[in-house]
């Protein structure tokens, strides 16, 4: 039998205790059995591994063979350069491994955050008599003891209780408070059965006990623990990317040392030199700067997110919410307040909105309601922060606040005695003393309060109730229970002086019904909307009841049809993942009731339809969804600890509408990498080609290898940053998710960056480097020593044209097929960076401290002036290549 549906004596009895507790002797022999009450850890990996690793990804391989290379290539040839180049290559190493370790060795903490959700103290009966125990030492069999304001430790079944009710929102995510009684109880799931207290979980009313049933990773708690600590944690959409992207680039720059090792030989070359020369292909075919710059990019996303109230964790979720195609949220905390507030009221008059004119106006005809609203409850003020607050039932802080705007009565009155609130009774009663003499004040679930109701409190006075009347209460109750409240019937009596307590609830006097909820964020209908127009499915997974998920899902404009999906936990348990999966294609879902690892398989189900999925969250139910999807988003003001350490994104307003934002973020970030790269690309080309002609024509080497390590980690750095630093487009959220076969390098990319303008861009850089030789009277044919003046300046003029079409260039990237004349006026940051590219080039061209680190002398100034039609010529060809572009996009039929 499972613990639940046995009665309290069997419990105890299955469970070798009694309702005195275990002996402490007992207790010490369970404790070296079970061992002790905590959620144990699976060992982490070891730092030393975890730091290999961040060195040892694929990306990282190919920058360690440049780095090998060029250092042999300094070895076999000194003084090129080649060994500064490897070294530069292992500071960019160096920083990216180092960050990488960071970010996860933050991600580790979220495993701490669980253990301090757990009370620390507790009381417990040992030895018949009343004990404070350390949580870690409760075992099986245990009795403890709660009240109002408790923690709960460890998995317990009720054995007594009075007015007893539990928030297990952190579990099951449902928002109400829930009432626990000792009595069998019918569920089929234990998550749900009123008789038991989940670890984690907070009491937030009434006192009892429980006999602990379950401890440390045998509990609900520890199970959620497990699963968290056990995910495994897959690559994001751009860590793909990244990694597929580096495999291309790879290829390609083997590729091409190879077969220019190969025309090397065949040429007549000495292998050692061809060997060098083929080493310098590879070398400036692998973009140094690329990795870095993606991450640089990225830290400026997350920068500007933050600004819009969201924390980036894991720099690829910037990217990877951009691409995301369904969002599944939470309700309670999220798409809701996580607060209980009274909206609608329904007296003989009928129905009034909980508005100040309506409530001042009832306050004066129906004193009663709102002197059974204020003090029929059991409310305590705490001190927090130096200031008192008000805890315990939402529900009936909601109600006190309602009776307070209504300004009826001074409500000042003592209190003799309480009849709390049992589920078999569903009501709460309170006796007073109050001016007019002793009144008995009772609220709870329509259908046992009207039934005890005889008589009608309206405005003329106190009327009998006939079965007309409370056919029309009755109606009203399930009018409001519709639209999603939770609705109260409160009520009253008069007492005379003496009276038996079993005759107090009899006769009474009905005063009316109050609708109450949780309501949803203001925002939420805007950015629901704003989701649904960039193209993303919002699924609504939550604890709470079906009917009150759908009626917030209305109100928010998530269900606008009638014929929306929803689910039940226990329906979703019988579908299997296959019928799941066809499930999913419904266009307004709603899952209810559901399980923590439910909301698990809701995830891993959608990732198989190939969907990017982005789930919200803010309880330790959500852990292990947040960790498993491919964007976690955690609430960070009302969300756990743990939700925000597993999460990739914390929004730190709680603000669903902040999650559009962050879509909008996200878009931007894919485009503008692909910006930053076909920038970076472009300049390869410029670098090779000199190679080329000085293998190939025998000509002096165009281009040193330092002055191109000042391209790639000088130069080009800032420009490019700028660019993955673009605003988003105004339009990006008016456009579907991009397609996950949609690549950040594709064969459009290559061709534009490497056979375009890289083409141009080495036009220029070699007819500019020839330029100066000619007009320094060199003649082909003749050698020219590296000390050279005329070789240095002839260099530095090389390099210089590059960095004139580079600076065009940037203009061109940011974007791929609208013209530069149409586009927004470029930010401050890549004006900036443009113009410490030109400072950067001035002074390798015209200083000391230039000419002797990159082996230059100065630019002669015709030999600006001869770059410039070149860079004229780039713009124009760019320009007349996207005119084109848009032109066969305009004429493409459309796609219905």
């Amino acid at each position: 039998m499972r613990i639940h549906d046995l009665d309290v004596d069997a419990v105890l009895a299955s469970l070798g205790s009694s309702r005195e507790g275990l002996s402490s002797a007992e207790a010490e022999r369970r404790l070296r059995e079970f061992g002790p009450n905590e959620v144990p850890r699976v060992q982490p990996e070891p730092l030393g591994r975890r730091l290999v690793r961040s060195f040892a990804h694929f990306f990282a391989f190919i920058l360690w063979i440049a780095a090998l290379l060029a250092f042999f290539a300094e070895y076999r040839d000194p003084g090129q350069g080649m060994g500064i180049l490897g070294g530069a290559i292992l500071g960019v190493i160096l920083i990216n491994g180092l960050f990488s370790f960071w970010q996860e060795h933050k991600a580790e903490r979220a495993i701490l955050e669980l253990l301090e959700l757990l009370p620390h103290q507790v009381k417990v009966l040992r030895d018949g008599h009343l004990v404070s125990l350390g949580t870690a030492r409760l075992v099986p069999g245990d009795v403890v003891v709660f009240e109002e304001g408790d923690d709960v430790p460890a998995d317990g079944r009720v054995i007594e209780a009075a007015g007893l009710r539990v928030n297990n929102a952190t579990i099951t995510g449902e928002s109400l408070p829930l009432a626990r009684s000792t009595a069998p109880s019918a569920a089929k799931d234990l998550l749900h059965a009123d008789n038991v207290l989940l670890a984690g979980t907070s009491i937030m009313a009434g006192h009892g006990r429980a006999v602990v049933y379950a401890t440390g990773a045998h509990t609900e708690f520890g199970r959620i623990a497990h699963l968290t600590q056990t995910n495994v944690q897959l690559l994001s959409p751009l860590q793909r990317e990244i990694v597929r992207l580096s495999r291309i680039l790879a290829g390609l720059a083997t590729g091409l040392g190879v077969i220019f090792f190969v025309a090397g030989q065949q040429l007549g070359l000495p292998f050692w030199d061809n060997f060098i020369f083929a080493i310098g292909i590879i070398v400036a075919n692998v973009p140094e700067g690329l990795l870095p710059t993606v991450t640089l990019a990225l830290a400026m996303a997350s920068q500007r997110m933050a600004r819009r109230h969201v924390l980036v964790r894991h720099l690829p979720a910037v990217e990877t919410l951009g691409s995301a195609t369904i969002i599944c949220t939470d309700k309670t905390g999220t798409l809701t307040e996580n607060r209980m507030t009274a909206r609608r009221l329904y007296v003989d008059r009928g129905f009034f909105p909980v508005e100040d004119e309506a409530l001042v106006t009832l306050g004066a005809t129906h004193e009663p309601l709102f002197t059974c609203a204020f003090l029929c409850q059991s409310l305590r003020e705490v001190e927090r922060g130096g200031r008192l607050e008000v805890v315990g039932d939402p529900m009936e802080i909601a109600l006190v606040e309602m009776a307070r705007r209504a300004r009826a009565g001074t409500y000042e009155a003592q209190r003799e005695l309480e009849l709390p609130f049992e589920p078999e009774r569903k009501r709460v009663s309170t006796l007073h003393h109050l001016p007019a003499g002793r009144v008995l004040l009772t609220k709870g679930a329509p259908e046992t309060v009207l039934a005890l109701c005889r008589r009608l409190h309206q405005e003329g006075g106190v009327v009998a109730l006939d079965p007309a009347l409370t056919e029309r209460f009755r109606t009203a109750a399930e009018t409001m229970a519709q639209d999603g409240l939770r609705v109260l019937c409160l009520a009253y009596r008069p007492l005379p002086e003496a009276m038996a307590i079993e005759c107090l609830e009899e006769d009474l006097v009905l005063v009316g019904l109050v609708g109450l909820y949780d309501p949803p964020r203001p925002e939420v209908p805007g950015a629901i909307a704003r989701c649904r127009q960039a193209g993303l499915k919002v699924i609504m997974v939550t604890g709470d009841h079906p009917r009150t998920a759908v009626a917030i899902g209305r109100e928010i404009g998530l269900l606008r049809s009638p014929d929306a999906v929803v689910f039940t936990g226990e329906e979703l348990h019988r579908l299997s993942d296959t019928q799941l999966q066809l499930a999913l294609d419904a266009p307004e879902i709603v899952f209810a009731r559901t399980a923590p690892e439910q909301k698990l398989r809701i995830v891993t189900v959608l990732q198989r339809k190939g969907e990017i999925v982005a789930v919200t969250g803010d309880g330790v139910n959500d852990a292990p969804a947040l960790q498993a999807a491919d964007i976690g988003v955690a609430m960070g003001a009302s969300g756990t600890d743990v939700a925000r350490e597993v999460a990739d994104i914390v929004l730190t307003d709680d603000n669903f509408a902040s999650i559009a934002n962050a879509v909008e973020e996200g878009r931007a970030v894919f485009a503008n990498i692909r910006k930053f790269m076909t920038y970076i690309l472009t300049s390869n080309v410029p670098e090779l080609v000199p190679y080329l002609a000085f293998v190939l024509f025998s000509v002096p080497l165009p281009l040193t290898i330092l002055q191109i390590l000042a391209v790639d980690l000088g130069t080009d750095m800032l420009p490019a940053l700028a660019l993955g630093a673009e605003e988003p487009d105004p339009r990006v959220m008016q456009q579907p998710p991009r397609s996950s076969k949609e690549r950040l390098l594709d064969g459009g990319l290559l061709v534009r960056a490497y056979l375009f303008l890289g083409l141009l861009e080495a036009a220029a850089a070699l007819a500019t480097y020839f330029f100066v030789l000619w007009r320094g009277g060199w003649r082909y044919g003749v050698p020219l020593a590296a000390t050279h003046p005329l070789y240095r300046s002839a260099t530095a003029a090389c390099l210089t044209a590059i960095i004139v079409t580079q600076v065009v260039n940037a203009f061109l990237c940011r974007s791929e097929r609208e013209s530069v004349f149409s586009l927004r006026a470029p930010g401050r940051l890549l004006l900036s960076g443009l113009a410490v590219e030109i400072v950067l080039i001035l002074i390798i061209d015209y200083t000391p401290v230039g000419h002797i680190v990159f082996a230059t002398a100065p630019v002669p100034a015709s030999a600006w002036l001869f770059a410039l039609p070149f860079a004229a010529l780039m713009l124009g060809a760019e320009e007349v290549r996207k005119l084109i572009v848009r032109r066969r996009g305009r004429s493409r039929p459309s796609v219905s």
